[in-house]
C-alpha cells in the first residue's frame, strides 16, 4: 500500500494537469478531438496506478480530502458569476435545454430497463446503470444504491453504482469533444459575431492572461468562503426534509444570491476575473484528483451484461446530443458547444461538462450562451429533475 497525504495528492494533481497539457500540445489527434487536459493526465495516472496494482501488487491511494472543497469552490464561482440579468436574457434557451436534459433522463432510464430485460438481468439493475449513476454521478448513485439494496434486494448495489458512475465520468470526458467537432465541421459552424473574444467570460478563456491584484484576489476568496460556509450550513439544515439538496447546489444558490444581492443596492460588484480564475483552478484540480483516483479495476470487474448496457448508454448519449440537443438548441455553434456540455454531465458531472466546453471554445471560439446555460442546468436543475424521473420509474410494477 502506498498512501499519499493531502499535500502529496495536491502535488500529484498539479503534475497531472501539467502532463496533460504537454501531451495535448504534442498529440495531434487529442487536439483534433478537443480532449480536456485533466482527462488526458488523469486517465494516464489512473492507468499507471492500475498497472502497478496488477503487475507489482502496489496499491496507490490518493487522499480525497481536497476533492469536496475544490468541487464546492467551483460551484461557488459558478454562482458568483451568475448575473440574473444574463440568466433572464438566456431564459428561453435555458428552458429548452432543460427540456432536452429531462428527455435524456427519461431515455436513459427506459433504455436501461429495456436493456436489462433483453439481457436477462434484473430491471432494477438497468435503472441503476442509467440516469441514477450516469446523469446523477457518484453521489446520486451511492444514495440511490442504498434504496435499491434495501427495498429491491439488489446485491452489491453500492459497488455497481460507483463502477457505473466511474465509467460514465471517463466516457463523458472523452466523447464531448468528438461530438462537438463532428457537428462544427459537418455543418461549417462558427461563433456568432457578437461572441467575440473580448466579451468572453473567464470560464470560456481559462488560459487568457488577465491583470489581478492581491486585494481583489483576497476579496474573492472571502466571497467564496462565505458561499461554502453558508451553503454547507444550508445543506445540513435541509437534510432529511422534503427540500433536501446536495451541498454543491446550496453553495451555488448562495453564490447567486450573494452576487445579485450585493449588486442591486450598489454595495459591491463581484470581480468576475478573479472569480473565474479561482473557478478554473479549482475545476482543473478537482478533475485531476477525481480522474487519477479512479479505480479502473472496478471497471475491469464489471459483468459483461452491465458493461454492454453502459456502452450502449454512451453511444445513445452521443446520438442524443447530435440528433436532439443540437437540433432543439438551434443547430448553430452555440448548440454544438451545448451538445459537448450535455455529454459531459449526461454521462459524468457538471465539471466534466465545463471542461468539455472549454476544450471546444479554446479551439473554435467562445460561446457565451453555453457557459450561461450549462452550469445552471447541470448544477442546479438536473438533480431535482433526475430525482423526479427516477421516482416515477420506480412506480412501474416491473421490478418483482
Amino acid at each position: 500500500m502506498m498512501s499519499l497525504d493531502t499535500l502529496e495528492t495536491l502535488m500529484a494533481a498539479s503534475l497531472v494537469l501539467l502532463v496533460g497539457r504537454q501531451i495535448l500540445a504534442r498529440t495531434t489527434i487529442l487536439r483534433t478531438y478537443s480532449i480536456p487536459e485533466p482527462v488526458i493526465g488523469g486517465l494516464l495516472v489512473a492507468l499507471l496506478v492500475f498497472a502497478l496494482r496488477q503487475v507489482l501488487q502496489i496499491d496507490v491511494r490518493f487522499d480525497a480530502a481536497l476533492q469536496a472543497p475544490l468541487m464546492l469552490t467551483f460551484f461557488a464561482t459558478i454562482g458568483l458569476n451568475a448575473e440574473l440579468a444574463g440568466l433572464k436574457a438566456g431564459g428561453r434557451s435555458l428552458i429548452v435545454f432543460l427540456g432536452a436534459v429531462v428527455g435524456l433522463l427519461v431515455m436513459q432510464d427506459a433504455l436501461g430497463i429495456g436493456l436489462a430485460w433483453a439481457l436477462g438481468q434484473e430491471r432494477i439493475l438497468g435503472l441503476l446503470g442509467a440516469s441514477v449513476t450516469l446523469s446523477g454521478g457518484h453521489g446520486t448513485g451511492a444514495a440511490w444504491a442504498k434504496v435499491f439494496a434495501e427495498r429491491h434486494g439488489l446485491a452489491a448495489a453500492t459497488e455497481i453504482a460507483i463502477a457505473c458512475a466511474t465509467f460514465g465520468l471517463i466516457l463523458g470526458g472523452l466523447i464531448g469533444g468528438p461530438v462537438a467537432r463532428f457537428l462544427i465541421t459537418r455543418y461549417g459552424l462558427v461563433p456568432a459575431p457578437e461572441s467575440d473574444i473580448a466579451g468572453a467570460t473567464g470560464f470560456e478563456q481559462p488560459k487568457a492572461v488577465q491583470p489581478i491584484t492581491a486585494d481583489a484576489f483576497i476579496e474573492t476568496v472571502a466571497l467564496i468562503a462565505v458561499c461554502l460556509a453558508v451553503g454547507s450550513a444550508l445543506a445540513t439544515w435541509l437534510a432529511g426534509t422534503a427540500f433536501e439538496l446536495p451541498a454543491f447546489v446550496c453553495v451555488l444558490f448562495v453564490g447567486v444570491v450573494l452576487r445579485n444581492g450585493l449588486a442591486v443596492p450598489g454595495w459591491y460588484q463581484v470581480l468576475e476575473r478573479e472569480v473565474s480564475l479561482l473557478g478554473n483552478v479549482s475545476l482543473g484540480l478537482f478533475l485531476a484528483i477525481a480522474l487519477m483516483s479512479l479505480r479502473l479495476g472496478d471497471l475491469a470487474s464489471l459483468a459483461l451484461p452491465l458493461l454492454a448496457m453502459l456502452v450502449v448508454q454512451a453511444v445513445a448519449m452521443a446520438a442524443y446530443a447530435i440528433f436532439v440537443t443540437f437540433r432543439v438548441m438551434g443547430r448553430n455553434y452555440d448548440a454544438a458547444v451545448l451538445a459537448a456540455g450535455h455529454c459531459g454531465f449526461g454521462l459524468g458531472a457538471t465539471p466534466t461538462a465545463i471542461a468539455n466546453m472549454q476544450a471546444i471554445t479554446a479551439r473554435f471560439g467562445p460561446s457565451r450562451l453555453a457557459f450561461l446555460v450549462v452550469p445552471m442546468v447541470g448544477a442546479f436543475f438536473i438533480d431535482i429533475a433526475n430525482a423526479i424521473v427516477i421516482k416515477l420509474f420506480l412506480l412501474l410494477p416491473i421490478y418483482g
